[in-house]
């Protein structure tokens, strides 16, 4: 058998393939550039996202609200960043981390309550903890769960030298539900238009802890808020609270009056106490409003009252029963039934 030997120089048939190869038709200088674009798209591209992101953690919150946070004796530099990105201080817990574990020194944040008036961006806010704040010279206003927008308004009044109840009233129109009770410290002069925002800010960030929960349930938002501030001013334990809400729902998915003696107290602008639940008088019961829920079913035009969290959760996690009916005994205990003429019994043996 004749064996052809070739020469390795020998030309190869075109018509045969090769593996294709991008650097084997690239002149040196193209290929240069090549590499060069490749090389600064794998660097900058990382480093340009990173400046992004460190612009946008760095300055303050856009939706930022006047906040009181106190830093207690031993909390670790990342619950100290966490716990002011949650109440909306600074935009990253981790950014604020890592300015007070590499910029400052960690060691030197002092517990003390602060005051955050005004949006700061993520360094000047470890500044201030490092600095500290003592002089603050902070001045306690409480709200009570259940009051209104007005009753919260009085209180502030009493305390604030710099408050304005008319300014007040323009700021809070169609706002009532939408402050939360709480004690809040705040510098002296505070405006009211601070005040104002650090009362819904609050609301609204209590609520968000509840999204999903309202999300799926057969509530809306606004449902959930009115429903609370009833249940606020009718229940008084987290327990009779979810009973009571239960109550509620059973009485709304027949169409039944909520027959809550509160939001008459509410229409009829009269303070909390001089009309004893249960105990209104059946004229007053009569009363032509859209709050009167003993004429009217379905729930009132706006909440009666700012809830807070116990009632708002509640609301959410409803004891299931067959009860439609409720009273509070001389006693200060709930009694409940299935039907009037329980519920009669109840009264006669529980109020009388």
């Amino acid at each position: 058998m004749k064996v052809e030997l070739h020469d390795s120089n020998e030309t190869t048939d075109p018509n045969l393939s090769e593996p294709h190869s991008l650097f084997a038709v690239t002149p040196p200088k193209k290929r240069f550039w090549i590499w060069f674009v490749l090389f600064d798209a794998l660097l900058f591209t990382p480093l340009i996202v990173l400046v992004v992101l460190f612009y946008f953690w760095h300055t303050a919150p856009a939706n930022f609200a006047p906040q009181t946070i106190v830093i207690e004796p031993g909390e670790s530099v990342i619950e100290i960043a966490t716990k002011l990105a949650d109440a909306n201080v600074v935009q990253s817990e981790h950014l604020l981390f890592a300015i007070l574990r590499y910029w400052q020194d960690p060691t030197q944040i002092k517990a003390s309550t602060y005051s955050f008036t005004e949006p700061l961006d993520a360094f000047a806010v470890a500044e201030k903890l490092v600095v500290g704040e003592f002089n603050n010279d902070l001045i306690s206003v409480t709200f009570i769960e259940g009051e209104s927008v007005a009753a919260f308004g009085a209180r502030a009044q009493e305390v604030l030298e710099t408050f304005d109840l008319e300014q007040y009233k323009q700021f809070t129109l169609d706002m009532e539900g939408e402050l939360f009770p709480e004690t809040y410290r705040v510098p002296p002069d505070f405006t009211t238009q601070q005040l104002v925002e650090l009362l819904n800010g609050t609301h609204d960030e209590i609520l968000a802890r509840y999204t999903e929960q309202i999300a799926s349930s057969s509530l809306t938002y606004d449902e959930v808020t009115i429903l609370a501030s009833i249940l606020e001013r009718e229940a008084n334990t987290p327990e009779s609270m979810r009973t009571v809400a239960g109550i509620f729902l059973n009485r709304l998915a027949i169409g039944m009056p909520l027959q809550a003696d509160a939001t008459i107290e509410y229409a009829l602008e009269t303070p909390l106490g001089e009309l004893p639940p249960g105990q209104l008088a059946t004229e007053l019961r009569e009363l032509d409003s859209p709050y009167n829920t003993y004429l009217n079913t379905g729930l009132p035009p706006t909440p009666i009252g700012n809830p807070g969290e116990t009632a708002i959760a509640a609301m959410l996690n409803p004891i299931e029963s067959d009860y439609f009916y409720y009273i509070t005994g001389n006693d200060g205990e709930f009694y409940y039934s299935e039907t009037y003429n329980q519920h009669l019994i109840n009264i006669e043996r529980h109020l009388r």
